[in-house]
């Protein structure tokens, strides 16, 4: 790392010009000789802003930022004295035949070290504050990008648990259709093709309209009807705008779990209601589907509703947009999305 990072050079020669301009105005009212005045104004602030720039120098090198502080205060009143001292040295030797001046030098001496001490300490530690910030926010950058991308993989990881339950069923499904209904598992076949296209081009979007999702759910639900028949049948109750948004593939494993315990047990057609609406900021999607306590499904992979309140969880912080309710022979599943432009 180089010690001239952040133009310090410049940084320097402004420093060397305000101490000038400073001390020049404080000496004034004891120094009426403007050649004085103006001679030891300029060598005090070149003492000062040598010696500054040393403490900085001294800072930046040090090797770790463990203890950075309390060796910065150090090297600031080492400086401070050195540039006191070095100051002092020359001008006597500078006026060493002017009696007044060397007179008022020895009373302003106390005066010039506390001086000299305070402002370099504050200027060395100011930079070692500055070093210190700026390792700290490139940890946190760091960390930041890190929490970034775990979020990021944990995410794909979600979405694509999906398609491996969903492919199993397909598969077997058109295994089984194969010898009693070529035609169907030929149909089936070409839906899963074009519905496995729809999803790779979705993958990479945050969010996407929510007629969007609802055409990706049709695509699904076509290959699910080939496997349940007229049995299944879903209903929609649409109340939103085309500006309402949600993320992609989010719906899927709710009506995949809606069929799974709709249909588990019934013999004869199974409703699934939808209902979509635009309330209060949110996109609120409610789906009703049977369930009967007595004829419950084998348990499955684990992913559906707790992947989803994970998913939920990690795109906006919140446990409370996903619900579920059960109700004598219906069960309900309540998902909120929040719509940052409504």
């Amino acid at each position: 790392m180089t010690i001239f990072n952040g133009n310090i050079r410049w940084y320097l020669l402004v420093l060397f010009c305000v101490a000038t301009s400073l001390l020049t105005l404080i000496f004034y009212p004891y120094l009426h000789n403007w050649n004085t005045l103006l001679i030891d104004a300029w060598l005090s602030a070149f003492f000062f802003t040598a010696t500054v720039f040393g403490g900085i120098v001294f800072v930046k090198s040090y090797p770790t930022k463990v203890g950075i502080l309390i060796y910065a205060v150090f090297i600031g009143i080492v400086s401070g004295f050195a540039s006191w001292y070095l100051n002092k040295l020359f001008l006597k030797w500078w006026f060493n035949d002017d009696i007044d001046y060397l007179l008022w030098l020895k009373n302003s001496s106390t005066t010039r070290l506390l001086v000299s001490l305070l402002a370099n300490t504050w200027l060395i530690t100011l930079c070692a504050v500055s070093r210190k910030g700026s390792v700290l926010e490139n940890q946190f950058k760091q960390i930041a990008d890190a929490t970034t991308l775990h979020r990021e993989a944990e995410l794909f990881k979600l979405r694509q648990q999906l398609q491996p339950h969903f492919l199993y069923n397909s598969l077997n499904s058109i295994s089984a259709l194969i010898l009693i209904q070529p035609d169907k598992a030929q149909e089936m076949i070409g839906r899963l093709s074009d519905f496995l296209r729809n999803s790779v081009k979705r993958e990479a979007r945050e969010q996407i309209p929510i007629d969007e999702e609802l055409e990706y759910i049709e695509a699904y639900l076509a290959i699910e009807t080939v496997r349940f028949g007229d049995r299944l049948k879903v209903v929609y109750d649409k109340q939103y705008t085309d500006s309402a948004v949600i993320p992609p593939f989010l719906l899927q494993p709710i009506i995949e779990n809606a069929i799974k315990f709709g249909l588990y047990g019934h013999i004869g057609e199974v409703v699934i209601n939808m209902k979509i609406a635009l309330q209060d900021a949110y996109l609120t999607i409610t789906i009703e589907n049977p369930f009967d306590r007595a004829n419950r499904p084998p348990s499955g992979t684990g992913f559906g509703l707790e992947g989803i309140q994970r998913r939920l969880y990690l795109l906006y912080g919140r446990t409370d947009l996903l619900e579920t309710a059960q109700e004598q022979q219906t069960f309900t599943t309540t998902l909120k999305i929040p719509q940052r432009n409504a």
